[in-house]
């Protein structure tokens, strides 16, 4: 196998996988920081505030993202094993 192929096949994997868990962990980032901020002003420091908010977030995103992102994962997968047999070579 080329070296080449092994960075497109590295680069294309990392791009997947930046792509896929990007909206969870933005939205997850997003939630912490509020709830920190919250947090730091009320002077409540709760271990359960900052947990459930970023549980039900995680929930919600994966309910509304997920059919998106298990296409995304399917379509490379798919891709991958077809080329296979180039791989190989």
């Amino acid at each position: 196998m080329n070296p080449d192929v092994v960075l497109e096949l590295l680069k294309e994997t990392l791009t997947v996988t930046f792509t896929i868990a990007g909206p969870i962990l933005l939205l997850t980032l997003v939630v912490g920081i509020t709830v920190s901020i919250f947090q730091t002003v009320t002077s409540v420091q709760e271990m359960t505030l900052s947990f459930v908010p970023k549980l039900i977030v995680i929930s919600l995103a994966l309910i509304l993202v997920g059919p998106w992102m298990l296409h995304q994962l399917t379509f490379f997968t798919v891709g991958l094993i077809q080329r296979l047999p180039d791989f190989a070579r």
